[in-house]
Order: structure tokens, then C-alpha cells, then sequence
């Protein structure tokens, strides 16, 4: 019996490449579109996930658009309708919105309308975060999207679960919105940005990961926190202090996929803390975390030993100022004294 070649520590840009390369090459339907991403000796898209994917695929499955989020998205949906399998790229998610008619109106409803005779098996790829880029390049509107039944909407916050999940999105025959936080990429020279270590260890044989099934980050018994992208990680240094300063042990839940939401793992770990936190970068009024708040009023509603309380970025248009920004998106002590209000 052979042995399991040993994995390897990857960053998330690593892993999406590796798994784009390995979708590529068992699925010759599978194919990129979007801006920037095919110039050989290029910089491989706008973070770097496709250096060296054109060397090896060339333009006919690597094709490079003008400056047009419809074209691209238009293209993608056409192109998934008829049977082949597009994971297109946009450089960042706020230019979501110059395609919400092709996601909204045509990817999530053809399936639907068909009646199941016409899939959308399409992955659209978008960066989100606050990266002092200011109110139009540093929104995160995953909210936006999880209102739209016929979308899934997948969140990745690491690289083991950023491999995996996107050779399931890939797959699927269904739209995928796949999100990932542009500080977590873990470009050259950026592997600990910030004092964060953004590898992790990735098996070289294939795996899939389930999208619809959260994974528990950090067990602990007097609070649930549910949060994802840069607000995970920062909920996990929370986490980390109080329980060393205050005694509290708090349960960290990165859901990894928004829709399809997975109550069962969430709702388990209510059911023991009686406290929810939801941490998140998008704005606090109508986020994904309002959605999660109002299901556990009124399925845990009886469980809850305090309010549920979400932390989030302040409603106003993300600044570019660094200054500003950290005032804006949650932080580590902002975390911290909601964590303890609830225990007092």
C-alpha cells in the first residue's frame, strides 16, 4: 500500500492557482475569463493567483477581456449555458455591480426558469476587504448576494478550504460567488502580513471540500462567535486574549459558505454557550449577520442566555485613509469588549 505524499504549507493564492490548474487540466470545459489574467509573463491577475497558468493553457482556455465586468460576466453565463464550465475573474468585487443583471436576472433564475433544463455551472471569483483603496475598491457586498436564491455564496479563509471548495464551486452545476479577502492571499513576501501566518497545510493528493458545511476554528464553551475572511482571524486573536485575560472561552465558527447556510453546526454551538457574536466587514445594517441573528431569534431564541450582538463595519462608505479605516472595520478590541459585555 502506498504512503500519502506528505502536504504542504500554501497560501490561499497558491492553492486557488493549484486548484484552477488542476480543474483545467481534468476538465478541458473549465476555462478563465476576465481582465489582465492571460499576459504571459504577466502578474498573473490583479493578485497574483494566475502566474503561470498561461504558459501552460494558453489563450484559448485563458481569455484575457477589455475593461467590461458585463462582457465578462455576460460571456461567462452565455458560456455556462451551453455547457461549459467558466470561472471568471473580477479584479474586485465592488464591480460586481456592473454585472448584477447577468448574476441576478440570468445566472441564478435560468435553472429555475428551465425548468432544470439549462444549469449556470459558472464560479465568478471577487476580492473583497477594506485595504485603503477607498469606498469604491474596498467594499465587501457578499450580503448583496445572499439574498438571491439560485446563487451559492462561499466565503474562504484559509488555504486548505480555498483549494477545496473551489474545485467543488467548479463543479457544481450551479452559480458560485467566491469570495476571498485581499490580505489574505499571501502574495511573496506577504506570507505573515500583519503577524498572521496566511499558509496552511495543503494535501498533495486531490480533495474536495463541501460547500454548506462550516468548520469549527477554535472550540470553547461560554461564547459563539461566527465570523469570516480578516474578521475570523481577528475574532481569533480576540479569542485568544480573553481567554488568557478574562478566563473566557470563546467557540469560533467560520461558516466558509453563506449560501447555503450551515445552521446545524452553528446552532449546535449556541445550544452550549448561549451567547452569538456575528463578526463581519460588510456594513451592520442588512449584512449577512442580520440573516443569522434573526434565524437564531427564531430557532434558539430559548437557548440565549444574552442578546445576540454583531460587530461590523460602521454604515458609511469605506474611507481610504488607514487611520479611518481601522476606525471603521472591526477590530480585535472592538471584539473584545462586545465578548465581555455579554459575560458581565
Amino acid at each position: 500500500m502506498s504512503t500519502p505524499e506528505p502536504s504542504r504549507r500554501l497560501t490561499i493564492g497558491e492553492a486557488l492557482r493549484e486548484a484552477i490548474a488542476e480543474e483545467m487540466r481534468r476538465d478541458d470545459d473549465v476555462f478563465l475569463i476576465g481582465e489582465d489574467i492571460g499576459i504571459e509573463g504577466g502578474f498573473g491577475g490583479a493578485f497574483g493567483v494566475y502566474l503561470g497558468l498561461p504558459e501552460e493553457f494558453g489563450h484559448d482556455r485563458i481569455v484575457d477581456t477589455p475593461i467590461s465586468e458585463k462582457v465578462i460576466a455576460g460571456a461567462a453565463v452565455g458560456a455556462a449555458a451551453l455547457g461549459m464550465r467558466p470561472i471568471a475573474d473580477m479584479q474586485y468585487s465592488d464591480f460586481l455591480f456592473e454585472c448584477m443583471d447577468e448574476l441576478v436576472n440570468q445566472a441564478a433564475k435560468l435553472r429555475y426558469m428551465s425548468g432544470g433544463k439549462v444549469s449556470v455551472p459558472l464560479v465568478m471569483r471577487a476580492p473583497v476587504g477594506a485595504t485603503n483603496r477607498g469606498a469604491q475598491h474596498g467594499q465587501s457586498p457578499e450580503s448583496y448576494f445572499v439574498h438571491v436564491p439560485g446563487l451559492k455564496v462561499v466565503c474562504v479563509s484559509d488555504a486548505y478550504h480555498a483549494k477545496g471548495l473551489l474545485k467543488s464551486a467548479v463543479r457544481d452545476d450551479n452559480p458560485v460567488l467566491f469570495f476571498e479577502h485581499k490580505l489574505l492571499y499571501g502574495s511573496k513576501g506577504r506570507e505573515q502580513a500583519g503577524g498572521l501566518d496566511l499558509t496552511a497545510e495543503v494535501p498533495r493528493e486531490e480533495y474536495l471540500v463541501p460547500i454548506g458545511k462550516a468548520v469549527v476554528k477554535r472550540p470553547g464553551s461560554d461564547v459563539t462567535v461566527v465570523a469570516t475572511h480578516l474578521a475570523l482571524y481577528r475574532a481569533l486573536a480576540a479569542a485568544g486574549e480573553l481567554a488568557a485575560e478574562d478566563g473566557i472561552e470563546c467557540e469560533v465558527i467560520d461558516p466558509l459558505t453563506l449560501l447555503p447556510l450551515d445552521t446545524e453546526t452553528i446552532w449546535a454551538s449556541l445550544r452550549r454557550t448561549g451567547r452569538l457574536v456575528i463578526v463581519h466587514e460588510d456594513t451592520l445594517t442588512g449584512g449577512w449577520g442580520a440573516e443569522v441573528a434573526a434565524r437564531a431569534a427564531e430557532e434558539c431564541l430559548f437557548d440565549l442566555e444574552a442578546p445576540i450582538r454583531r460587530i461590523a463595519s460602521h454604515d458609511v462608505p469605506m474611507p481610504s485613509a488607514p487611520s479611518l479605516e481601522d476606525a471603521i472595520v472591526p477590530s480585535v478590541e472592538r471584539i473584545k469588549t462586545v465578548i465581555r459585555e455579554l459575560r458581565d
